[in-house]
């Protein structure tokens, strides 16, 4: 007769047939498409964030390259002004120690010369004093006195 399974058989089918009446079979596949449809935008979301992010590693690499770039050329930008600050540094010192070569040599001439003048002079002056001390010996009176002031005034304009 009717046994269980039958009448579980029956329940199931009357079960499926309520579900189609209802339209749950539709429901439950809208369910499954709008699921797939938020899953499908939120794969091209993350597609465009992950295209975004290249992007910006993309730029961020080339500002890293530009501004290492530009740290090198300032770097030599640097070393060749302290090079030429060096050689210029150099240039001075040595245009200032020329020149105060040159300044000293100008002194010992100058002093050589003046240390000459001062022998020329004190040779006059002894010169002076000697024949001073002859004509006196030798010549005595107002001739004597007249010859020896002239011939000193002579010797002594003749050798200054």
């Amino acid at each position: 007769m009717l046994t269980a399974e039958f009448w579980v058989a029956v329940a199931f089918v009357m079960f499926i047939g309520v579900l189609v009446y209802f339209g749950v079979h539709k429901m439950i596949l809208d369910a499954l498409d709008e699921r797939s449809a938020r899953i499908k935008a939120e794969l091209d979301e993350a597609r465009r964030l992950k295209e975004e992010a290249q992007a910006l590693l993309a730029e961020y690499q080339r500002k890293k390259d530009d501004a290492e770039l530009e740290a090198a050329g300032i770097l030599a930008g640097a070393k060749a002004e302290a090079e030429r600050l060096a050689a210029e540094a150099k240039a001075k010192s040595e245009e200032f120690l020329a020149r105060r070569t040159k300044l000293a040599e100008f002194k010992i001439t100058q002093a050589e010369t003046q240390a000459l003048a001062d022998v020329r002079n004190a040779a006059a002056e002894a010169a002076v004093a000697a024949a001073e001390r002859i004509l006196t010996d030798t010549v005595k009176g107002k001739l004597a006195d007249d010859l020896i002031g002239k011939g000193i005034a002579e010797v002594k304009s003749k050798l200054n």
